[in-house]
Order: structure tokens, then C-alpha cells, then sequence
């Protein structure tokens, strides 16, 4: 591929590891977010624009070699939020990577796309087991995403790879993380082989780390190139001496989404917070 890669969402998490260890693969990195990015790095490009303003995506879509879209609310939140930062979002920087001629997409959806997905009790959750069962807004935006993935790709003959992402974190911090995380340079690894994969055409994968309480099948993942570094059972002594054990009758542990599952992400609760949160003091 000629070109940098777009990541949308460049100012996020994943964004700020992927700006890092992307150019450590060999890529040029082309950043887009709503906010401007204060830290820059040397050999950066620097785009500020509003996801979900389709003509400016195109724009900065224009001599990229590959989209990473990660940009988006992070979280559960209510339906206008999310409709237009999540699913608006992704169709354009879909239809943007179309029309300017961008053969790849990477998306990061979520483990809460299938989030009431029970946990398996032996063995490990393929792909194909785990079919939509979003558990929040959040989710449902998932979902379309990979349903626009599908579309793009089938349609349009886009290579589109959808991560299906666990709890990307800095490291585990309670003991559902010992079976979902990923760890940063484990994200880097996948969206690598997600770029480098030689014609994936649609491609659903889990994104975790190859950690010992996975829930997760890896092969769809290592078909593409990815190899995990990281096992989050490193940290299980020091989170379950002060957590205990996991407890899988809970549905944190219980359910694929955790706590999104749980009533405190009903979605009149969250809009009732959203509401609280912009009344006149």
C-alpha cells in the first residue's frame, strides 16, 4: 500500500496507541479527530474534522492507503449521540473510503455487539456463535457498523475487517479483564495484520489478547497475521486476591457484555443522567 492510513478517532485511546505503534510498522499515519491533537509526533499528519461531516471525510480520505475508523462515542450513551457520532460516523467513513478510492477498511466494533451473548461454559466462542445481541445503544451501533462492513464490501468489493474489541486497556483492572483484555501492543499487532492481510474481503475477528480465561476463539484473528504477545493471567493473582475469584453466575461474568448488560445501562437511565447533566445550575 501507498499512502498513510487514516485513523479516525486519532485523539482517543486506541487512536493515541495506534499513533504510536503504527509508524513502528512501517506506517505513515494520518490523524483525524473532532478536537485538535496537542501532543504531535514527527511525520504525522493532522486532520480536524467532524466524523460524521461526509464531505469532509472525503477530503481526508483523499491519497490514504487505508482507513482505521475508531471514532465514536466510547460508551453508552443516548440515541442521538450515538446515532450520529456511531452508525452516521461509520457510513461516512465508508462511503468516503468509496469514493475516494480507498480499498480498505478497518472498524472497531465491540464485544457488546454481541453482549447478552452468554459466556461459553466450555470451549471457546467463534465468530459465527456469537450473532447480533447488542446490549446498549452502543452496541446496536456495533452492529450496523459491521452490517455497513458487510454492505461495503459485498457491494463495493472493499476489503473491510471488523475487530470485535474486548477492554483495551493499559492492563487488567478487575478480573472480567483477565478473560477480555487487550493490551496495547497486542492492538497494534491486530490492526496490523487487519492492514497487511492479503485480500480478507469481510472479516469479523475478535480483538483480545491470547489471554488463559479467554472467552474468545483466536483462529479468525491468526488467520489474518495476528499473533498476541500479551496473557492478562499475569495480573489474576494480584486482582483476585483483592476481587476473588469470578463469580459466573453474576452476568458480568456471566454475560459476554458484563456490566452493559446489567440495568444500570438501560437506556431511560442514561438518558435520564443526560438530561441531569445539562439542566441550568
Amino acid at each position: 500500500m501507498s499512502g498513510p492510513v487514516l485513523v479516525t478517532g486519532a485523539a482517543g485511546r486506541i487512536g493515541t496507541v495506534l499513533r504510536g505503534g503504527l509508524p513502528e510498522r512501517g506506517w505513515a499515519v494520518r490523524c483525524l479527530d473532532v478536537v485538535p491533537i496537542v501532543e504531535t509526533r514527527p511525520g504525522e499528519e493532522h486532520v480536524v474534522a467532524d466524523v460524521a461531516d461526509l464531505a469532509a471525510m472525503v477530503d481526508a480520505t483523499e491519497g490514504a492507503a487505508a482507513v482505521v475508523h475508531l471514532a465514536g462515542v466510547a460508551g453508552e450513551s443516548t440515541w442521538p449521540a450515538i446515532s450520529r457520532a456511531n452508525i452516521d460516523g461509520t457510513y461516512c467513513a465508508l462511503e468516503a473510503a468509496r469514493r475516494a478510492g480507498v480499498p480498505r477498511v478497518v472498524l472497531a466494533s465491540s464485544n457488546h455487539a454481541t453482549g447478552f451473548t452468554p459466556r461459553p461454559g466450555a470451549g471457546l466462542l467463534r465468530e459465527e456463535d456469537a450473532p447480533p445481541r447488542p446490549d446498549t445503544y452502543y452496541g446496536v451501533a456495533k452492529v450496523t457498523m459491521e452490517a455497513l462492513g458487510s454492505l461495503y464490501a459485498d457491494r463495493y468489493g472493499m476489503d473491510v475487517v471488523c475487530l470485535r474489541i474486548g477492554s483495551q486497556l493499559p492492563e487488567p483492572t478487575n478480573t472480567r479483564h483477565l478473560s477480555t483484555w487487550l493490551s496495547p501492543a497486542d492492538t497494534v499487532s491486530l490492526v496490523d495484520a487487519a492492514l497487511r492481510a492479503p485480500a480478507p474481503g469481510f472479516a469479523v475477528v475478535w480483538g483480545v489478547s491470547d489471554n488463559t480465561r479467554n472467552w474468545w476463539d483466536l483462529s479468525a484473528a491468526r488467520a489474518l497475521g495476528y499473533e498476541s504477545a500479551d496473557d492478562a493471567e499475569v495480573y489474576a493473582e494480584a486482582l483476585i486476591e483483592v476481587q476473588g475469584e469470578p463469580d459466573l453466575t453474576d452476568p458480568v461474568h456471566a454475560r459476554v457484555g458484563g456490566e452493559y448488560t446489567l440495568r444500570a445501562f438501560d437506556a431511560e437511565l442514561i438518558e435520564a443522567q443526560a438530561a441531569g447533566e445539562h439542566e441550568e445550575p
